[in-house]
């Protein structure tokens, strides 16, 4: 205090304030002056865009315009090598007037539930039984697996002579039973059933993994609860298990069915010289197999693109009955 008092009185300048951090009082860097404070300015506000350019750029090259010229095909009539004919609506009305069609959509329909209902059940069964303490658990996660890497072609080939008329094990194993050889392929259910089992095959294992993820996240408070109060396992997979997957079953439902509407390479390939035209009475022909042989048998775009579109409005049909069982289920009092 006195040393300060005599400095005052001699007149000695008083002590030079700390020097300010370059980020100023809160550490925040002035912003630049005349044209580097425009750069500043777009540097900042045009970096994001930079960034997420290159996914908006690829979607509108190869998602959003396919999708745009697939629908003014589709309102014309398009022949390979020809100049194309506007007819308006006239392809959606012959569809709705084609047995082809019509065909089609219902074997679609028909091989989506024989693949999807029995898949997504042995699905969830495996989860539960991987999601115990099993010896050799972690092999037999990686195993099931092993359907999804393998190829379409492959595992259509195989399937195709398994269930081969004439020398196919299945049938071989059919006349051990008493049962006569099933014709797999010229006879509609079998050859859908036969399609069903490799769709089967390939995606079990994949929905059995999403299952048992979203089941190793129930908290196991729950479990513990449900046993003090006397509840079996069967029980406390049914009332616990099965309410906290909803949503991830709900999922796996959506997608199955997705995938079951695009169904292509497993019936081509299961049909051979005729896998196009879905056997020889089309008894399997999916709408994927119906729009590609119109495009590129028969050369018609016009119908082929109305085709591609009937199945863009069904998938968003199935997206919005998605939507609206989401928010049923999230509107129910005690969720």
């Amino acid at each position: 205090m006195a040393t300060s008092v005599r400095a005052k009185r001699a007149g000695s300048p008083p002590p030079a304030a700390p020097p300010s951090s370059p980020g100023g009082p809160r550490g925040r860097r002035a912003a630049p002056r005349g044209w580097r404070s425009t750069l500043y300015r777009w540097d900042i506000k045009a970096i994001p865009y930079v960034f997420v350019a290159p996914f908006f750029l690829t979607f509108a090259a190869f998602g959003l315009f396919p999708l745009l010229y697939t629908g003014w095909l589709s309102l014309n009539r398009v022949e390979l090598g020809g100049d194309p004919t506007w007819k308006g609506l006239e392809n959606y009305t012959d569809l709705a007037t084609s047995e082809f069609f019509w065909n089609a959509l219902l074997n679609t329909f028909t091989i989506g539930v024989i693949s999807t209902v029995p898949q997504l059940l042995m699905a969830l069964g495996l989860a539960h039984l991987l999601n115990y303490k099993l010896r050799g658990r972690g092999f037999f996660r990686v195993a099931i697996l092993a359907p999804y890497a393998t190829s379409i072609a492959a595992a259509t080939l195989v399937f195709a002579q398994l269930f081969n008329t004439d020398y196919g094990m299945i049938n071989g194993l059919l006349g051990w039973t008493g049962i006569g050889p099933v014709d797999w392929e010229s006879s509609k259910w079998p050859a859908q059933i036969a399609i069903s089992t490799i769709v089967t095959w390939r995606w079990t294992g994949y929905n059995a993994l999403i299952y048992l993820a979203a089941m190793q996240a129930v908290p196991q408070d729950l479990y513990e609860a449900a046993s003090l109060d006397g509840a079996s396992r069967w029980r406390q997979f049914l009332s616990v298990t099965i309410p906290s997957i909803r949503p991830t079953i709900l999922f796996t439902i959506i997608v199955s069915t997705i995938g079951a509407t695009q169904l292509f390479g497993e019936p081509m390939l299961f049909g051979g010289s005729v896998g196009i035209s879905g056997g020889s009475g089309n008894q399997f022909q999916t709408l994927s197999l119906l729009m590609y042989e119109k495009g590129w048998v028969t050369g018609a775009l016009g119908q082929a693109s109305a085709i591609a579109w009937v199945m863009l409005l069904l998938l968003l049909l199935i997206g919005g009955v998605q939507t609206l069982v989401s928010r049923r289920n999230r509107t129910k009092p005690g969720r």
